[in-house]
């Protein structure tokens, strides 16, 4: 099955990238409590991005060593996968999550590696300090009347309490805007965005 990207998103990805790509390649370089929203917006689909340190997460960066940790890693991709409880477009728009994805990326010592239940493989050593990993979720809405998104509630702040703020890039069909979300004040006016 051919799966459709809406135009947005791809223009939001080539405008991301360049600044992104560093990042990509040193997770290191991430900043706990700080993560990255990705909005892009077109007809009626509201397409979504997150990136945030595991750290904001379930409030480590390592394998899970114990069962509270393997707990802690699966409840919160429970709570992620719930991206329009996390991030809610105005109720007037009539939105309905469509899809969600969500993965870990994950770095030992320097060589990045790809878990989607952030377990080990086979032979794989752990260098001591030199692990981080970033949760990363991709969401679709579909909006029956976009028109009337004019705000979103962030309740990824209350889901998640080591997360501080998110900076927040979208583009709809009015352009491209960049905003800051901060845990105490967790919405954004989004108004003459449509």
């Amino acid at each position: 099955m051919v799966r459709k990207i809406p135009l947005m998103l791809c223009a939001l990805a080539c405008i991301m990238v360049p600044a992104s790509a560093e990042e990509r390649r040193q997770l290191g370089a991430h900043v706990h409590g700080h993560g990255k929203l990705n909005i892009a917006i077109e007809d009626k689909t509201v397409s979504i991005e997150l990136e945030a340190p595991g750290a904001d997460i379930v409030g480590f960066e390592h394998e899970p060593a114990t069962t509270e940790q393997t707990g802690a890693l699966e409840k919160a991709k429970a709570k992620l996968d719930s991206g329009l409880y996390l991030f809610t477009p105005s109720a007037a728009a009539k939105c309905e999550q469509k899809s969600a994805k969500v993965t870990i990326e994950e770095e030992h010592g320097g060589e990045h590696e790809h878990h989607a239940e952030g377990g080990k493989q086979a032979g794989e050593e752990e260098e001591a300090g030199h692990h981080h990993s970033e949760f990363h979720a991709e969401y679709t809405f579909e909006c029956a009347a976009p028109s009337q998104i004019t705000s979103m509630t962030f309740d990824y702040f209350s889901a998640f309490p080591n997360s501080q703020e998110l900076d927040v890039s979208l583009i709809s069909p009015k352009g491209q805007s960049s905003y800051e979300v901060k845990r105490d004040k967790p919405s954004l006016d989004l108004s003459g965005i449509m």
